[in-house]
């Protein structure tokens, strides 16, 4: 039996050996039916080890995009590492649509603010708003979720990525810096084929795969989508 740590609760030999287990995973976690065939001792007992643990708030319930029917849990000090969670686009093991539309929303509005933008002067538009303006986020938004969101926007044809030449609308733009526009000739988001399905959102279009953890077989939103197209 692994020694008592002096700054937890008491727990009983099944409950240590079991938390020693469980930390030992740190974001990767562990399923349940795993962690029951590595800690020795009584189905009964183990289970009810399972369930103190969780009331002594020293382990969470986490949602693996791999396997949601899957019960996964791990030591309250880390963080689902991103094979886990799905990275910084998902909430509670779900793509968060919502956050998605807005950030994207947001970028495009900073790209015609500044008529050229680079990547990090929409992030810092984001990051810090004009006087008067409240933040849109109360989450911190990285460099590269702006990227992917530009970069989507491209592929939609409602930005385009250009190359600076330090004159005119570019001034601002140091010359041969990648930067965005809003694509000429475009009031708005285009609502083609490819914007109008999920896919046109989606910041992990890139690494959709037919027989990947993300692929439009085990995407919900798309399976809804396909569902409503009247053929």
């Amino acid at each position: 039996m692994p020694p008592q740590n002096p700054r937890l609760p008491k727990l009983s030999d099944v409950e240590s050996e079991m938390y020693s287990v469980i930390k030992s995973r740190k974001g990767s976690g562990i399923w349940t039916n795993d962690l029951k065939k590595e800690v020795m001792g009584p189905p009964t007992a183990v289970a009810k080890a399972l369930k103190s643990l969780l009331t002594k708030n020293l382990i969470k319930e986490v949602i693996s995009i791999k396997n949601k029917s899957r019960k996964m849990v791990m030591a309250v000090e880390f963080e689902p590492s991103a094979d886990v969670s799905g990275g910084a686009w998902y909430q509670s093991g779900s793509l968060d649509v919502a956050f998605i539309k807005i950030l994207r929303q947001q970028c495009r509005r900073h790209v015609e603010e500044h008529k050229v933008a680079t990547c990090e002067m929409v992030r810092k538009a984001i990051k810090e708003p004009k006087r008067g303006r409240p933040p849109v986020f109360t989450t911190e938004i990285t460099l590269q979720q702006v990227y992917e969101i530009l970069e989507l926007m491209v592929l939609d044809k409602e930005v385009e990525k250009v190359r600076s030449s330090g004159v005119g609308d570019f001034s601002h733009v140091p010359e041969g810096r990648d930067c965005y526009r809003v694509s000429r000739g475009e009031g708005g988001p285009k609502e083609g084929a490819f914007a109008s399905i999920p896919c046109g959102v989606c910041p992990r279009i890139h690494e959709c795969t037919p027989d990947g953890v993300i692929s439009p077989i085990n995407c919900v939103y798309y399976n809804k989508w396909l569902g409503g197209l009247d053929f």
